[in-house]
């Protein structure tokens, strides 16, 4: 790899960051910060994680890869101090492909700051100028959302996702992949970039994307609504005391009618939609399952929203009602809150609504939360192996009087 396979003499001085070779003194303080679950979770560092993990890191695995050519570990250091704030290098080089495959973390304690992002656009520009690089790619578990906003701030394009080669042990095998070209970088100041706002760059505030990671990479909050009745609702993540009660709603026959759970619906059903699909659905970022529940936390239905795949700006609804909460304005409100609160948190310009013709009850719901009629999709729905007719409506963010460019305030506590 040229003579950068002797580290001894690469520093790298950028956006109030040094990136240095690791060093036998840098163990401790490797140890100390890879005792943080977050690392240890979406890394492949070992755990539980010891000091001689650390000797070994930094005394023999990180200035063998130099040797070899392998790849270009970096101790993330304040250029100021010199304090340890984290990793960040090349974990992988393809010399034929001219590609490289960027890994980092940051300190607890240096959380906050941006040192990922600055971290990795100083790599990346290095790796491209000096090295001769053509691409950097960045992979990550599906569900990392902190680690793809440092990709999408520092300028990555997350391009979609692959089955990841090796898994983490207490992960999925679904992983996401990005790459940063040489245009990528280009008209980014790296002296600009040492007091910047951590959420500035080439993919800052105003992606769609980046917005969207920091939304996920938090856990689910909970939303309240208020129901006709004055009952407060919590709009919250499914858990485990709500599976008799789903059982017992998805048995309902309106249910079995109008939408496609499975019939006859099993505990195990439930089992996989409590555990299974609302988690998955939060940990992929491609929509949300809410709870509605009253005032004592009892189970009253349950409202999800689902990005479109084609439209990142459009969503839809779909929502079942507990046979004992229907005709209390609980719907309504519940699928209300989730409306506002996918306008506001998550940018959508479109909330659209879709139900079997004749779905009168689902009509009624979208119609009392202020969604306007459409028409009539022929043939626009698969239901039970039969193609039928839809009903459509929709739901804007100026329906609500909120900004499709600046949003609003929900109500959420997480």
């Amino acid at each position: 790899m040229n003579e950068y396979s002797r580290p001894d003499g690469v520093e790298i001085v950028e956006a109030g960051l040094l990136l240095r070779p690791w060093r036998a003194e840098d163990a401790e303080n490797v140890h100390r910060a890879c005792q943080d679950p977050e690392i240890q979770r979406w890394t492949r560092v070992p755990s539980p994680y010891r000091l001689e993990h650390a000797i070994e890191f930094v005394g023999k695995r990180a200035p063998q890869v130099w040797v070899d050519g392998t790849g270009a570990p970096f101790a993330v250091c304040d250029a100021a101090t010199g304090e340890l704030l984290g990793s960040c290098g090349l974990v992988g080089i393809d010399p034929a492909l001219r590609s490289g495959e960027v890994g980092y973390w940051t300190a607890p304690q240096a959380r906050g700051r941006a040192v990922a992002v600055r971290a990795t656009r100083a790599v990346s520009r290095w790796a491209l100028a000096e090295l001769g690089l053509r691409r950097i790619v960045w992979q990550a578990e599906v569900g990392n959302h902190a680690s793809r906003l440092v990709a999408l701030r520092a300028g990555f394009t997350v391009e979609g996702r692959l089955r990841l080669a090796d898994p983490h042990p207490r992960g999925t095998r679904d992983g996401w992949v990005g790459s940063l070209l040489p245009e990528d970088l280009a008209g980014t100041d790296p002296a600009e970039e040492a007091g910047a706002d951590p959420t500035a760059g080439p993919a800052g505030r105003g992606s769609l994307q980046a917005r969207r990671a920091a939304v996920f990479a938090a856990p689910q909050p909970v939303l309240f609504a208020r129901a006709g009745d004055g009952t407060e609702l919590r709009l919250r993540p499914l858990d485990e005391p709500d599976l008799d009660w789903i059982v017992r709603t998805c048995r309902d026959p309106e249910v079995v009618r109008w939408t496609t759970v499975p019939d006859p619906y099993q505990p195990s059903d439930a089992e996989f939609f409590v555990h299974g699909h609302g988690p998955t659905v939060w940990r992929r970022g491609t929509g949300a399952v809410f709870a509605i529940a009253d005032e004592s936390d009892r189970y009253a239905g349950v409202v999800e929203l689902r990005i479109s795949p084609a439209d990142p700006l459009v969503a839809d609804l779909g929502y079942v009602v507990a046979p004992w909460a229907r005709g209390r304005g609980y719907c309504p409100a519940a699928v209300l809150g989730v409306s506002a609160w996918g306008f506001t948190a998550l940018n959508l310009a479109r909330v659209e609504w879709r139900a079997n013709v004749g779905n009168t009850a689902s009509r009624r719901v979208v119609e009392k939360a202020g969604f306007t009629f459409e028409g009539t999709a022929r043939h626009a729905l698969n239901h039970r192996g039969d193609r039928t007719d839809a009903w459509v409506g929709a739901l804007l963010p100026a329906d609500l009087g909120l900004s499709t460019t600046t949003g609003g305030r929900s109500r959420e506590r997480g």
